[in-house]
């Protein structure tokens, strides 16, 4: 089996997903649609953990996959061993963006609720009166509209990408490193061992 074919497989599939964690983070600046002061955007929108963690670290990973994947550029030990650093930052990425999303999701939106102050109005609740898991609480919010559906959506897509990402680039570390210890591709060895 070869460990770069294993390479480039992931590394195809990481870019789509970076792609759609950036464009998510970007829209949680714009609940709605609408354009906010900066002081009535979700905290922890500004950790870019869709744009910098699963987006950068995971699109960097993926080029260097590709590489490690290729039959001439990098598919050598060297190339491996650096895939298998730059799949940990990847990994690292894909985490941190499962974990802030994850914040996200359990501290809810910062919204007007009808006084013109934003406010926090769920991250006291407790995981038994949370208000993902009581819909009718979701009325607190009246400005901007509708930006617990808005918020919960993204930070759930993010959520996702964040932890399939994580997983992918775990993957290409076991990967890596089996190509690391043993050489990229075990047929090509057995083919040079019996034609010697």
């Amino acid at each position: 089996m070869c460990t770069g074919k294993c390479s480039k497989c992931i590394g195809i599939t990481l870019f789509p997903l970076a792609a759609c964690a950036i464009v998510s983070n970007i829209l949680l600046y714009f609940p709605n649609g609408q354009v906010l002061q900066l002081s009535e955007i979700t905290d922890l929108v500004w950790f870019f953990h869709g744009i910098l963690g699963a987006g950068i670290l995971v699109i960097l990973a993926a080029f260097m996959m590709l590489g490690a994947g290729g039959a001439r550029c990098c598919a050598n030990r060297c190339g491996m061993l650096l895939s298998v650093i730059l799949s940990a930052l990847g990994f690292a990425g894909g985490a941190y963006c499962a974990v802030v999303s994850m914040l996200g999701l359990i501290g809810g939106p910062l919204c007007d609720t009808g006084d013109g102050e934003y406010l926090y109005p769920f991250r006291n609740d407790t995981l038994e009166e949370n208000y993902l898991f009581n819909q009718t609480t979701w009325n607190i919010c009246k400005e901007p509209e509708n930006i617990i559906l808005w918020n919960t959506t993204l930070f759930s897509i993010l959520l996702a990408i964040g932890v399939i990402e994580a997983v992918l680039c775990f993957i290409q570390v076991i990967s890596g490193l089996t190509g690391f210890i043993c050489g990229s591709c075990m047929r090509k060895r057995k083919t040079n061992i019996s034609g010697m």
